[in-house]
């Protein structure tokens, strides 16, 4: 029964683990995204201003 119980923590463990990284990867995706929007933004603004 105990060697049950080690790997079902062992499998909680890396449940977790892989649940923090999947969300800092999509919280650093939308960053990402939001500041290569913002500069796209910025150079059409840009551009419109220049013609």
């Amino acid at each position: 029964m105990a060697a049950f119980f080690a790997s079902f923590g062992t499998y909680v463990i890396k449940l977790i683990f892989f649940a923090i990284v999947a969300v800092a990867g999509i919280f650093v995706g939308k960053k990402l995204r939001d500041r290569k929007d913002a500069k796209t933004a910025s150079e059409e603004s840009d551009a419109k201003i220049k013609e």
